[in-house]
C-alpha cells in the first residue's frame, strides 16, 4: 500500500501508470479510481490490477493489487466459450482507412491481427470497471482474447475473486445502476452494446442485448464506455474520434439508459500529451458536488505509460459539459509564486520533447521524470499559475544547455541563457520576467538546445 498527497497532474507517482480510470464515490464516501495498470513499452497494461483511493481530493491510497490476469481460469483455456469482438469482415470506415494506409506501407493489418488472434497470449487485463451491490463490490474486466468478467469482493479496493466469464467478447466493459435499482452493463469497439444486467451481478439474458448504442460513424466512438446519469439525462462518456484520432473523451446523451444516443461533443482531448498520443479512456464522477474528468496522458515517447490526470469540468444548465484543456495544476488551484513546477508536469508538449526517466542517478530521487529529448524549436505548455503582484523572474533547474523563451500567453515574457554546466547533477540559472499580475498559460520554447533537460521551474 502507498499513500500519497497530490493534487497536481499526473496525480499519482510517476512510477505508477494508471490509464482508463473510471471514478466511482462508493458507499463509504470516498473516491475509487479502477484503471488498468500499464508497466511495459511494447503493449498496453499488465497482467495486474490496483485500485486507488481518496477521501479528499488530495491524499491518495495506492492499494495493493486487486486482481491478477493469471488468476482468471478460461484465459487461453481452448475449451472455453469464445465471442467475437471487431467483425473483420465488416470493417467501419476507420478500419478500412487503418487497412488502406497499413498495406501502402506493406503490412495486411488483417492478417496480422488474426494471425495474432491465433497465438497464446499473455492475461493481460484490460480496462475495468466496478460496482456496489447489495454490499458486495463486483469488477468488471477483459481481455486480450476478447473475453470478459467479473470478479466479486467485500472491499472496494479488493482482492476480487472468483471470476466468471460473461456470455459477451469485446473490451472495455462499463456498468451503471440506475435509480429504480436496475443495473446495465456496457461494451465494445468501434460500435457499443448493452443490456441489463441480471440480480446476481454476473448473467444477463444474450437476447436483450441492444447493439450499436453509440457507434464510429454517428458518435465517433472508438473505445472506452463509461456511463452516468445527471438528473434525467444518461451520459455515455467514451474516447473520440472526432479530431481524427481517439485522442479525446467525448459523449452522447439519451433519456434511456439503452439508447437512442445523440453526440453532444467533447469533454477534453490529451493530443499533443506526448509525442505519441493516441488513444484517451476514462470517465466523469461527481465528488462533494463538483464533477471531474477522469482521464490519461502517456509518455516516454510511446503510447504506453500513461498516467491518471483529473480536471474539474462544468455541467451547464441545458446539460452540456464544456470541453477543458489538459492542466499541470490538476485539481489544485494554479500553481503559486514560488512554487515548485516539475519539468515532468508539463501538460503540452510540442516537437520531439517528452517526459522520460530520469538517468542521471544523482538527482533521480528528488527528479523521477524529467522533460528531455528537446530539440530546437520544441515546446513545453504548463497551465496554469497565478499572482496577485507582477511577475519578476524564473528559476531554471536544468542540464545541458540551451536558450529558453518565455512566454505567458502568447506574449514573450523573458529569456534564460541554460549555460553548460556538466560536473553539476542539476544546474540552476536565474531569468527575469516582465509580466503583470495574473493567471497565465506559461510556455518555454528552446533553441540551441544541446544535451538541455528540463527538471524544475519556479516563477516568482
Amino acid at each position: 500500500m502507498i499513500q500519497y498527497k497530490n493534487k497536481r497532474n499526473p496525480i499519482l507517482p510517476v512510477e505508477y501508470h494508471i490509464p482508463d480510470s473510471e471514478g466511482h464515490v462508493m458507499p463509504d464516501g470516498k473516491l475509487y479510481v479502477y484503471g488498468s495498470f500499464d508497466d511495459r513499452d511494447d503493449v498496453y497494461c499488465s497482467e495486474k490490477y490496483f485500485v486507488v483511493s481518496t477521501p479528499d481530493m488530495e491524499n491518495w491510497t495506492i492499494h495493493e493489487q486487486s486482481l491478477d490476469g493469471n488468476d482468471v481460469p478460461w484465459f487461453n483455456d481452448p475449451n472455453a466459450p469464445k465471442y467475437p469482438g471487431i467483425d473483420w469482415s465488416h470493417p467501419t470506415p476507420f478500419i478500412q482507412k487503418m487497412i488502406q494506409r497499413d498495406l501502402e506501407n506493406g503490412v495486411d493489418i488483417k492478417a496480422a491481427f488474426e494471425e495474432n488472434d491465433a497465438k497464446p497470449k499473455a492475461p493481460l487485463l484490460f480496462a475495468p470497471d466496478c460496482i456496489e451491490k447489495n454490499g458486495k463490490y463486483y469488477l468488471y474486466f477483459c481481455m486480450p482474447d476478447d473475453s470478459e468478467g467479473v470478479a466479486v469482493s467485500d472491499k472496494p479496493e479488493g482482492r476480487f475473486t472468483d471470476p466468471v466469464q460473461l456470455p459477451c467478447g469485446g473490451i472495455d466493459p462499463a456498468v451503471f445502476t440506475d435509480d429504480d435499482g436496475q443495473t446495465y452493463f456496457y461494451w465494445g469497439q468501434l460500435f457499443s452494446r448493452g443490456v441489463k444486467l441480471n440480480e446476481d451481478m454476473v448473467s444477463f439474458d444474450e437476447k436483450d442485448i441492444v447493439d450499436d448504442l453509440v457507434t464510429e460513424e454517428q458518435h465517433f466512438f472508438h473505445e472506452g464506455s463509461s456511463m452516468r446519469k445527471i438528473g434525467d439525462t444518461y451520459y455515455y462518456v467514451y474516447a473520440d474520434m472526432e479530431r481524427g484520432k481517439p485522442t479525446c473523451l467525448g459523449y452522447s446523451v439519451s433519456k434511456s439508459p439503452l439508447g437512442p444516443f445523440t453526440y453532444k461533443g467533447i469533454i477534453i482531448d490529451n493530443d499533443g500529451c506526448d509525442p505519441a498520443s493516441w488513444n484517451n479512456h476514462g470517465s466523469i464522477e461527481c465528488v462533494n458536488g463538483q464533477w471531474y474528468v477522469f482521464y490519461h496522458r502517456c509518455s516516454r515517447g510511446v503510447q504506453q505509460h500513461r498516467r491518471l490526470c483529473i480536471e474539474p469540468i462544468t455541467v451547464n444548465p441545458d446539460g452540456t459539459i464544456d470541453e477543458v484543456k489538459m492542466t499541470s495544476q490538476g485539481i489544485g488551484e494554479p500553481f503559486a509564486p514560488g512554487e515548485s513546477i516539475m519539468g515532468y508536469q508539463a501538460c503540452g508538449l510540442r516537437g520531439s520533447c517528452c517526459i522520460d526517466v530520469n538517468t542521471d542517478e544523482r538527482s533521480k530521487e528528488k527528479y523521477p521524470e524529467v522533460l528531455t529529448n528537446i530539440s530546437d524549436g520544441d515546446e513545453a505548455v504548463f497551465r496554469y499559475v497565478k499572482s496577485d503582484s507582477p511577475w519578476t523572474g524564473i528559476r531554471l533547474f536544468y542540464r545541458g544547455s540551451g536558450t529558453i523563451t518565455v512566454t505567458m500567453n502568447g506574449h514573450e515574457s523573458g529569456k534564460i541563457i541554460a549555460d553548460p554546466n556538466p560536473e553539476s547533477a542539476v544546474a540552476e540559472k536565474m531569468g527575469e520576467l516582465t509580466e503583470d499580475a495574473g493567471e497565465y498559460e506559461v510556455t518555454l520554447r528552446f533553441e540551441q538546445a544541446d544535451g538541455l533537460e528540463i527538471l524544475e521551474i519556479v516563477l516568482i
